[in-house]
């Protein structure tokens, strides 16, 4: 065992001596020491229930007979942080998720790992850690909130989010955002629609790191405290057949979960994540390959915001097995995959039903042929641009306008919000990208916004930040390279015309190349916003979203 390295011979002595100080037993000392990653904290409604879930698998360790031992893990809420400078702690957190994970794991030398993560960059932190320590290990998320109820009608933070937008825009009365404010949230969990923490949690079934049901059953249903208890016992399983992450999270099993991403139609903070899961598993991703996987993939679910379906409707579907089930009838899926459950994918869902062909659309009736994220190239994003389009109206999937141009959220909310944006106009947020934030924060402020302010048919935004998964309409994100470092987003002005093809994966500047490369000569970097602490740090490492914002050390170090 692992653990052996801390407890056993004469020069463990003085390590024994520190597990006594633990309360160990004798008889512990001599089982497998079990990692159990706690998210719990008191500020994330997400991670509020955590410390029940981790009592869950502490049960289900010891009754397989390992010896669990608790450690934490950040978490940040993504609602809470958003509109102001906390969102640029956001997507930073991820790597110090993993950083702090793979440093406990590795220095206590712990022979397998439960991750119980729920929210936002939390679940892909630890599934970066998870590749990097590379020891048996099972996630058991926290589980979604239930929607919230309005008027008789299943509402969520999205619906809050738009409601500020239509107070602004005078068609909503400052009594109804209350009733909104005090209905829309109204469990704990990750908040209710696909956004990315539902994403990430789903994602994390399909890719094999997960037990059936991870990523929708409801946070306050007792069957999640079970499932908690079957991964406790699950992870002695894989540490007896020697199953590691690295076993699991093959080139294959990133193509199943970029397949089951566009069939769901996720958070387009997947294509943050997944590539940068894929870079520690030593699996290289070209997020072009979406476009191929979706061109093939029709789009089965519309959750919110996409829709009026929510996570507990998929989970009384059939959850995320039941979606694999349908795409395995088009032989869209590797079934031959080993899992954490010890069986293979096709084993995992060769008795999956779809119980409600209204919220998972059967394959021969799907919302779409093609799946629900597309990347986007052109001289605005020659590396790429990304778009929820499971998510944009019919009449914005083809579009054409000015540019309105803002250096910054604040700037572009406050114009958005005082009547200055118009139908038709496609705006546009620069320097919110990895190094300019820095941080990369997510924009569901303004779109919601232009949604609340009655635009979302007819407004567009870019931007070289990114949206949250609660974020709908044709918002593009993501747009590579980003202005900090001179990409053609820093060289838009006020006016120019700006061309929209999603179906045709098109993202232009209608200026010339000469009028381009006369800007870009025109061109200084702006002087960080900035400059001490870990968002300094993190500005020097980070590289594009399109490449997964990972970090990387300099060349000349």
């Amino acid at each position: 065992m692992k653990s052996d390295n801390v407890k056993i011979g004469e020069q463990q002595a003085p390590h024994r001596s520190l597990f006594n100080a633990l309360g160990f037993t004798e008889e512990e000392m001599h089982k497998p020491l079990i990692g159990i990653v706690s998210s719990y904290n008191e500020i994330v409604p997400g991670h509020m229930n955590l410390d029940k879930i981790v009592d869950a698998v502490k049960i289900g360790v010891a009754e397989a007979g390992g010896v669990p031992v608790v450690f934490p893990a950040i978490a940040v809420c993504d609602g809470i942080a958003m509109g102001h400078v906390g969102m640029k702690y956001s997507l930073v957190t991820r790597d110090l998720i993993a950083d702090s994970t793979e440093c406990m794991a590795l220095a206590h030398q712990f022979d397998a790992l439960v991750m119980v993560p729920n929210c936002d960059k939390n679940v892909p932190g630890l599934l970066m850690a998870a590749a990097r320590v590379n020891v048996p290990t099972v996630f058991v998320s926290g589980g979604p909130m239930l929607a919230g109820h309005v008027h008789g009608k299943k509402r969520s933070l999205s619906s809050m989010f738009e409601a500020v937008g239509s107070v602004a825009a005078g068609s909503m009365s400052l009594e109804e955002l209350k009733e909104y404010e005090e209905k829309v949230c109204p469990t704990c969990g990750s908040c209710s629609g696909m956004y990315t923490a539902n994403s990430m949690n789903c994602l994390t079934e399909a890719i094999g790191m997960g037990l059936r049901g991870n990523g929708t059953i409801p946070a306050v249903y007792s069957e999640r405290i079970r499932l908690a208890k079957h991964a406790g016992m699950k992870v002695m399983e894989l540490l007896e057949k020697n199953i590691r992450p690295r076993d699991i999270l093959t080139k294959e099993a990133f193509m199943n979960a970029l397949t089951v991403d566009m069939a769901l139609g996720c958070s387009t903070n997947t294509m943050l994540h997944l590539p940068a899961i894929a870079h520690e598993a030593g699996v290289d991703i070209n997020l072009e390959i979406a476009n191929e996987i979706s061109a093939k993939t029709p789009n089965l679910c519309h959750l919110a915001p996409a829709g009026p379906t929510y996570m507990e409707d998929l989970n009384e579907a059939g959850g995320v097995y039941a979606v694999m089930k349908e795409l395995s009838k088009l032989n869209l899926l590797n079934l031959d995959l080993m899992t954490v459950t010890g069986k293979t994918v096709g084993e995992n869902i060769q008795n999956a039903v779809n119980k409600d062909p209204e919220v998972i659309r059967p394959v021969e009736n799907p919302y779409s042929k093609t799946g629900g994220i597309a990347v986007l190239k052109g001289n605005l994003a020659p590396d790429s641009g990304v778009v929820k389009r499971s998510a944009v109206v019919p009449e914005m999937m083809v579009h054409e306008g000015p540019a309105r141009v803002f250096d910054c959220e604040e700037d572009a909310i406050a114009a958005i919000k005082g009547g200055k944006i118009v139908a038709g106009d496609v705006v546009v947020i620069r320097y919110e990208g990895p190094k300019g934030g820095p941080g990369m924060r997510e924009m569901l402020n303004p779109t919601s916004a232009i949604a609340g302010m009655g635009l979302g048919s007819s407004v567009a935004l870019i931007t070289d930040g990114r949206f949250s998964g609660a974020s709908r309409g044709a918002s593009i994100g993501h747009v590579s390279p980003e202005a900090a470092v001179g990409g053609p987003i820093a060289l838009v002005e006020e006016g120019d015309i700006i061309s929209i093809d999603i179906p045709a994966n098109k993202l232009e500047l209608k200026v010339s190349d000469e009028e381009l490369a006369r800007r870009k000569a025109a061109w200084t970097p702006r002087e960080p916003k900035i400059t001490t602490g870990y968002l300094a740090r993190y500005r020097e490492l980070t590289t594009s979203g399109n490449r997964g914002a990972v970090l990387e050390l300099p060349k000349n170090v």
